[in-house]
C-alpha cells in the first residue's frame, strides 16, 4: 500500500523565491492546458491528448519571448502539471458514470490560492544528501525538519505551501504490511460529541473539542482581518495570522486522531464502527461540533492503520437501531430522546448507559462477540412471570 510521509520545509529566502517560480509555472502550464480543451470541446473539436500539450504548451513555448521563462524551472514540474490536470479530467468522468462520488469539472487555478503545489518525480533527479537536506532541481538544498525515519526510497516528492506559509515535503512511499502480534481482544466505538468516542468496555473519552476552545482566539485574529482594507498588505498579513490560527487547530486534532486511532489498533484484533452520516448532520444546529469532531478522519485513519498492522475494521450500516437495542436481552423498545442518557430495560431490567449499550451493539451488530462486562450497566429486578404458579418473597436480580 501507500502511504505519504509529511515533514517540514524550512526554505531561505532565495528557496522560496525559486519555489513561488515553480509553484507559478505549473500553474500557468496547468491552466493553458485547460484552456486548450475546454476550447476544443467547445469547437467540437477531438480531445487534445497530453503528448501534444506538452509539445506545444511546454517545449515550442519555451522558445517564445512569451513562455520563455517556463525554462527556470524543472520541467518534470511542468509535467506534472498537465498530469494533474489528466486526473483531474478523470475523476470528473468517474463521477458521472458512478464509478466515485461526483466531482466537479476541473476549473482554472489562480496565483491567489492559499495552498500551492508541486511534484517532483525521480526523473527530476531530487535527492536527500548525506547532511539531510532535500535536494530540488533549480530550487537547492532545503533544510528538512525529519520527525521520522522514511522506511523506504520514495517515489515522488510534493512540495506544499499551505494557507499559513507554511512548507512541506509529502513523499510518497510504497509501504509493506507490518502485522502486530495478534490478540484476542475486539472493541466496538460509538462516536459521539460530548464524549468523542466510547468503548464497548465502558471507557469514554472526552471530545477535545479544538475549534470551540479556539473561538476565541479565532473571533479576534477574524475581526482584525474585516478591518484592514482591501488588497492591503496589512490585509495580507492579516490573512496569514487567521490561517496560522485555524492551521494550529487542525494540527492539534489531528495529533488527537492518529495518537487514539495508533492506541485502539494496537490493543484490538478487531474495531466495530458506525457509518455515520455525516454529511446529513453537518446540516443540523450541531454542524460546528461535527466538523471539529471530524469523525470520518478519525475513521480513515482507523482504517489504513488496520490495513497496515494486520488488524480488522468493520462497519455496520447507519440504520442499525443500536440506541433502541437492549445490549443484555436484545430487546428493542423504540427511540429515545437525545436527553436520555440512561434507561432501564424494560424487559430484564437492567440499567443501561445509553452510549456504552450503543458501543456493545455496534460491536455486536459487527459479529464481534462482546460482552457488557465492565461496561457501565446495573441488574434490575425483574417482575414474576405472568404464567408463575405461584408468588416470591423476594425478587430475583437477572444474570450479567
Amino acid at each position: 500500500m501507500r502511504l505519504r510521509y509529511n515533514f517540514r520545509l524550512y526554505p531561505t529566502v532565495g528557496q522560496r523565491e525559486a519555489l513561488a517560480r515553480a509553484f507559478g509555472c505549473a500553474r500557468v502550464v496547468y491552466n493553458d492546458a485547460l484552456r486548450a480543451r475546454e476550447t476544443a470541446r467547445r469547437d467540437g473539436l477531438p480531445f487534445p491528448k497530453t503528448g501534444d500539450l506538452s509539445r506545444t504548451l511546454i517545449t515550442q513555448a519555451k522558445a517564445t519571448p512569451e513562455r520563455s521563462w517556463l525554462a527556470e524551472v524543472s520541467s518534470v514540474v511542468l509535467q506534472q502539471a498537465l498530469r494533474d490536470l489528466d486526473t483531474a479530467y478523470r475523476n470528473f468522468f468517474d463521477g458521472l458514470s458512478g464509478k466515485r462520488p461526483r466531482m466537479g469539472a476541473p476549473g482554472y487555478r489562480s496565483r491567489k490560492d492559499t495552498r500551492q503545489t508541486v511534484r517532483f518525480t525521480a526523473n527530476a533527479r531530487w535527492q536527500i544528501t548525506t547532511g539531510g537536506r532535500l535536494r530540488l532541481p533549480k530550487v537547492g538544498d532545503v533544510p528538512v525538519r525529519w520527525s521520522r525515519r522514511l522506511p523506504s526510497v520514495p517515489s515522488s516528492v510534493t512540495v506544499i505551501k499551505d494557507s499559513a506559509g507554511r512548507y512541506f515535503a509529502s513523499f510518497v512511499i510504497d509501504a509493506s504490511p507490518e502485522p502486530l502480534p495478534e490478540t484476542d481482544a475486539v472493541v466496538g466505538l460509538d462516536l459521539g460529541l460530548t464524549h468523542f468516542v466510547i468503548l464497548s468496555d465502558g471507557t469514554k473519552i472526552e471530545s477535545p473539542r479544538f475549534l470551540r476552545r479556539a473561538e476565541k482566539k479565532l473571533k479576534k485574529a477574524q475581526r482584525d482581518l474585516s478591518r484592514k482594507q482591501k488588497g492591503s498588505k496589512n490585509r495580507a498579513r492579516a490573512r496569514v495570522k487567521v490561517a496560522r490560527a485555524h492551521a494550529k487547530v487542525t494540527d492539534a486534532r489531528r495529533d488527537f486522531h492518529h495518537r487514539l486511532s495508533t492506541l485502539l489498533i494496537r490493543d484490538n484484533q478487531a474495531i466495530a464502527v458506525e457509518d455515520l452520516a455525516v454529511k446529513g448532520l453537518a446540516r443540523t444546529r450541531l454542524a460546528k461540533s461535527v466538523h471539529d469532531a471530524a469523525w470520518s478522519r478519525f475513521v480513515t485513519m482507523l482504517e489504513y492503520k488496520a490495513a497496515l498492522y494486520g488488524r480488522t475494521v468493520v462497519k455496520i450500516g447507519r440504520f442499525e437501531a443500536t440506541s433502541q437495542v437492549c445490549s443484555m436481552c436484545g430487546v428493542k423498545d423504540g427511540p429515545k430522546p437525545l436527553n436520555v442518557r440512561e434507561w432501564e430495560c424494560p424487559h430484564c431490567g437492567t440499567v443501561l448507559d445509553r452510549d456504552v449499550n450503543a458501543a456493545v451493539n455496534v460491536a455486536k451488530a459487527a459479529g464481534l462477540a462482546v460482552s457488557a462486562c465492565g461496561a457501565q450497566v446495573r441488574p434490575g429486578v425483574i417482575p414474576a412471570q405472568r404464567d408463575e404458579a405461584e408468588t416470591h418473597s423476594k425478587l430475583t436480580p437477572s444474570p450479567v
